[in-house]
């Protein structure tokens, strides 16, 4: 008897979810008399019309007319764009401190995290990787519809040797019993601690297992962490080829943290393609990347108002020799046509993320605003397919205007592309903020 009952329910909440999915698919949203930049072109196109059907962009052009139930939305000459981007995001790091990570009530921290999700959505980022913490979680619940914020693309526990970046052990917590209890971190999932090459594969598999889209492991010091110099190469050539060679098996890819040359060479020999910040390179290691076609995740980290302040010596002083390295960083990379994506990793303050779009506008110090923005929108898509059938979300691109793509929009009050400080006041000028077909703020009405 309960089986049947719990067959019948079963069905019946089948049938609603299927009933709710078509009634979104017959959902409408016509976009007049916008100009649309397409997040890959270099202007704007002349007045037209975008028409959004259920998750997608069904159909654009002056013509375009929808059904008597759709919801129009009077462009009148506005800036209509793709979401944007981060390929460098912390949802928990951005959320709470590193003193409430390591010693604060995780359910709490969980709870911050999940709140200021929609606080990331309404600076106009729809899609952000996340390269390391679990957030598997929060992920499925904002792609269930019941928390706002943005896509996810995870990367799990990120992987790291002892003493590495990453290492999130007090220097008094170092006796372990055989076989090495995990500490609060590993439990919690947003750190996993490997030495030699069955426990990378080990931990690799365990996130690739939960959902992640990539890998992320720590190939260099780490300016916060507690006891690495910047200096080293982390990770054993073995290890690091187990992991990408793990990855590659399950047809996704590595990313790294370095900053210096030698720990993106070290990186590079070992087969990965994707290097998160890099701010320490030279012009060998350009080259490097260049030739081997990876991908440059790099932050335009400045000694400026939004420097982090951090405790000691040994902190500050590996900051400033990071800091020293990124206008040089960013010339080789344009030098050697490197493939650059756009990230923040910002870190320790909710606040920071009004700060988002500021960043972004900092990019016009190596580029022109029209490039800057192409890479917050379909340059890092483009980065983002790297990870293959893990991506998750292949209905249709993202980070473009086209028709069959996701309709993660933003209607802007002024042109961009000749004003890109409009981005730096999404809630000015950000009218309306769509993601995948439903729109979470307009401020037209």
């Amino acid at each position: 008897m309960l089986h049947k009952a719990f067959i019948a329910t079963a069905f019946a909440v089948a049938a609603s979810v299927v009933g709710a999915q078509e009634e979104a698919k017959e959902t409408q949203v016509l976009f007049k008399n916008v100009r649309v930049f397409d997040g890959v072109g270099t202007e704007l196109s002349d007045p037209t019309n975008v028409l959004v059907t259920g998750n997608m962009i069904g159909a654009i052009g002056p013509d375009v007319t929808a059904d008597g139930d759709a919801t129009i939305i009077a462009g009148d000459g506005r800036t209509l764009m793709p979401g944007l981007s981060d390929c460098h995001w912390h949802s928990h790091s951005i959320a709470v401190t590193n003193p409430e990570l390591l010693f604060g009530d995780p359910f709490k921290n969980i709870i911050k995290v999940a709140l200021e999700s929609e606080h990331t959505l309404m600076q106009g980022i729809t899609t952000v990787r996340d390269v390391g913490g679990n957030i598997f979680g929060v992920k499925a619940l904002i792609d269930e519809g019941r928390l706002v914020g943005p896509r996810i693309l995870p990367s799990g526990a990120y992987l790291t040797m002892t003493s590495g970046h990453g290492e999130m052990r007090l220097p008094n917590v170092l006796l372990r019993p055989e076989g090495r209890a995990l500490i609060d971190q590993e439990i919690l999932g947003h750190t996993a601690i490997a030495d030699g090459v069955p426990a990378v594969l080990r931990r690799t598999r365990e996130n690739l297992m939960r959902g992640a889209t990539q890998i992320k492991a720590m190939a260099g010091g780490g300016v916060a962490s507690f006891s690495d110099p910047l200096d080293g190469a982390q990770f054993s050539l073995e290890e690091l080829n187990a992991i990408v060679e793990e990855a590659e098996r399950w047809n996704t890819y590595v990313t790294v943290h370095t900053y210096t040359a030698k720990a993106v060479q070290h990186a590079l020999e070992a087969g990965v393609r994707s290097i998160e910040h890099g701010q320490m390179i030279d012009e060998e290691t350009a080259q490097m990347l260049a030739e081997t076609d990876a991908w440059l995740c790099l932050q335009p980290f400045l000694d400026d108002e939004d420097r982090i302040p951090l405790d000691g010596e040994f902190n500050n002083r590996k900051y400033d020799q990071m800091l020293g390295g990124t206008d040089t960083a960013y010339k080789l990379a344009r030098k050697y046509d490197v493939n650059v994506g756009f990230g923040t990793d910002m870190q320790q303050n909710p606040a920071m993320i009004d700060r988002w779009g500021a960043q972004l506008v900092k990019l016009t110090n190596w580029y022109t605003p029209v490039e800057a923005l192409q890479m917050a929108t379909s340059i890092n898509q483009e980065f983002f397919k790297m990870a293959g059938e893990r991506h998750p979300y292949q209905k249709g691109p993202l980070g473009v205007v086209q028709e069959g793509a996701y309709a993660d929009l933003l209607l802007v009050e002024g042109n961009p592309l000749e004003n890109i400080e409009l981005v730096a006041d999404p809630n000015s000028n950000f009218k309306i903020i769509m993601k995948d077909g439903v729109i979470y703020k307009n401020t037209l009405e």
